[in-house]
């Protein structure tokens, strides 16, 4: 009687324990971040190194090679690839799950510091890394086209106006420009007309350098006064590079147009964008960390009128995805589920114990043991998705259990006599035990899937985890809020209601068919052995 004696006598403390339970496991709730599965966190480092000019086959040996064996010596790493084009080389490195991202960026700095005086001296700078996750994807793409502007319009207004300020919104954690490139002048050489001119490529290189510099001008000044000379010498149209001077041939200038064809376009032309069949630029936005994804895109759509009005009004902003709808949907149809689920547990404990009482103190015990799991969850930084609430939905069938154990054996002493005290305190200290054992027995078969390893171990770890511990909560709700509620709510005199009454023949019409098939049975214990055994190796 000691185990629930304390509770039973404080009732109102236990009543505020509870209402504390709840509110707090409903803020965290709010609180918690919203995604599609469990965060699991790949850890992966990206290196990249530039050389330009160099063909992929060069890329690949005095660039990706060294590297590579660098990268090969790094502790812990489970795949390694590399990809070589046109002055660019790519190495991926995926680690093992239980290697530290920090940690395997630190060892890749390390062998990028060691290759680098195996790496060619023309090189224009080191390697440059970052640490990626290629399971977290984009959280929305918002394309903008025009019937107006040319597509490298469109990247100028996405990359120097939209791409800041959607940055800027809280939870986007990055946001990437593609679909096309910044504006640009391309001079494409005839080798054929440098040729006969006697003009090598150097020869323009230096010449288009030399003449579109921004340097200082200098200024004037006398004994009282400064003036700074503020001139502008960046060629930014074709038509300004045209005129260019290479060189004097045979007493005749030649001039850029001469020997190159010199058009405004853009930094990369295998760049391509597209958006219902028109040319766009495409912007692409990732979340943070553990940020809220539904309040992070439903932040970003409400922006997107004042995001609209900083830039051309012949541009249209189109969003071509949004992951929120299947998380919505997906979540609207858990969270229907959960609360059907929950409804139909009411009833079947009302249909069976038929006094509205008795049937308000289990159904208490289910949502205060769901929203309380909720704030151990955000103190795990777990995530609400749909493994976390499939384990909110399960858990619904065991939460209840503990509570009506308890119930009926308090149920039993008063029938015998005690007051709804005596019976709370004798019920829940007799009882107390195995409830403990139940609830411990079924965490224990969530064991092995605490224990899964690789990446379905680190997805379904949340879920185990997180109905293991609604169990637990259940647990400590039975034995203290359930027996608190027997003593005050259920009433002393056993007279029962009309619906018991009523519905006692059905009830003992059940009990009576249940003791004839028992009796038969136990009458014909080797032939039901033998079905028994039959129906075994039907199975197999």
């Amino acid at each position: 009687m000691g185990l629930s004696s304390p509770f039973i006598k404080r009732p109102v403390a236990t009543a505020l324990l509870t209402v504390a339970v709840g509110l707090a496991g409903a803020v965290a709730f709010r609180l918690l971040p919203v995604s599609p599965l469990p965060q699991v966190d790949f850890p992966t480092v990206s290196v990249q190194a530039s050389l330009p000019g160099a063909s992929p086959e060069i890329m690949a040996s005095s660039v990706a090679t060294p590297l590579e064996r660098q990268f090969g010596r790094i502790a812990a790493v489970t795949e390694m690839t590399s990809s070589s084009s046109i002055g660019q080389t790519r190495i991926t490195l995926q680690f093992d799950l239980n290697r530290s991202i920090d940690a395997a960026a630190r060892d890749v700095e390390a062998a990028i510091n060691a290759a680098r005086g195996y790496l060619p001296a023309n090189l224009p700078g080191n390697p440059t890394y970052r640490k990626v996750n290629p399971a977290d994807a984009p959280i929305m793409i918002i394309a903008l086209t025009s019937d107006k502007l040319p597509p490298p319009a469109l990247y100028d207004a996405a990359s120097t106006i939209l791409m800041q300020r959607i940055s800027q919104i809280r939870g986007v954690g990055q946001v990437m420009v593609g679909g096309s490139s910044a504006p640009a002048v391309r001079v494409d050489v005839n080798p054929t007309q440098i040729n006969h001119a006697g003009v090598s490529l150097d020869n323009i290189r230096t010449a288009i350098a030399a003449q579109t510099s921004n340097l200082a001008k200098g200024s004037f000044e006398d004994k009282d006064r400064t003036w700074l000379i503020s001139a502008n010498d960046q060629l930014l149209k074709a038509v300004d590079y045209r005129p260019l001077l290479v060189k004097y041939g045979n007493g005749a200038a030649i001039r850029l147009s001469d020997v190159a064809t010199v058009t405004d376009s853009v930094q990369t032309v295998r760049s391509l964008g597209l958006a219902n069949g028109k040319r766009a630029a495409l912007l692409i936005i990732f979340r943070q960390p553990g940020a809220n994804i539904i309040d992070t895109v439903d932040g970003i759509k409400a922006a997107l009128p004042q995001l609209h009005a900083s830039i051309d009004p012949s541009i249209v902003m189109t969003i071509t995805l949004d992951q929120t709808i299947t998380i919505r949907a997906s979540g609207y149809t858990v969270e229907r589920t959960l609360i059907i689920s929950v409804v139909l547990v009411v009833l079947v404990v009302f249909l069976f114990l038929r006094d509205w009482r008795a049937t308000l103190i289990p159904t208490v015990a289910v949502p205060v043991s769901i929203v309380g799991t909720c704030g151990a969850m955000y103190l795990l930084g777990f995530s609400i998705d749909n493994l976390s609430l499939m384990a909110l939905t399960i858990s619904t069938g065991f939460v209840v259990d503990d509570a009506i154990v308890v119930l009926e054996n308090i149920t039993r002493y008063r029938e015998k006599g005690m007051t709804s005290m005596e019976a709370a305190s004798a019920g829940a200290a007799e009882i107390g035990p195995t409830v403990l054992s139940i609830s411990i027995s079924l965490v224990s078969v969530f064991i092995p899937i605490l224990l899964m390893g690789g990446i379905v171990g680190r997805l379904f770890r949340e879920f185990a985890i997180t109905l293991s511990i609604t169990i637990m909560v259940s647990m400590l709700v039975s034995l203290t809020t359930t027996p608190t509620m027997c003593s005050r709510l259920l009433k002393d005199n056993r007279t029962h209601g009309r619906l018991y009454v009523l519905s006692e023949k059905f009830f003992d019409f059940i009990l009576r068919t249940y003791q004839r098939s028992l009796g038969w049975v136990m009458r014909h214990s080797a032939l039901v052995l033998l079905i028994a055994i039959g129906t075994l190796c039907l199975n197999v």
